[in-house]
């Protein structure tokens, strides 16, 4: 049986908390003007967010104020 894309999505970060974060931080960097990674038409800054993510553009990486330097833990 085929996988929705939130699906696929989730298995692809490891969870839906991560699904959620990382389209959220790329979703607000769209908001602030920071362009597409793939050429499109689409308008919609979630749908553009949950493309790149499908097609490997984007990946969640923590901020390094976020960070435990000792363990590396988030």
């Amino acid at each position: 049986m085929d996988q929705t894309l939130p699906q696929e999505l989730v298995k692809q970060v490891g969870g839906s908390f991560r699904l959620t974060a990382l389209l959220q931080k790329r979703v607000r960097e769209l908001v602030r003007g920071q362009r597409p990674l793939f050429e499109t038409r689409e308008r919609n800054y979630i749908k553009i967010a949950s493309e790149e993510l499908r097609r490997g553009l984007i990946e969640l990486v923590p901020d390094e104020d976020e960070v435990d330097p000792t363990t590396g833990a988030l």
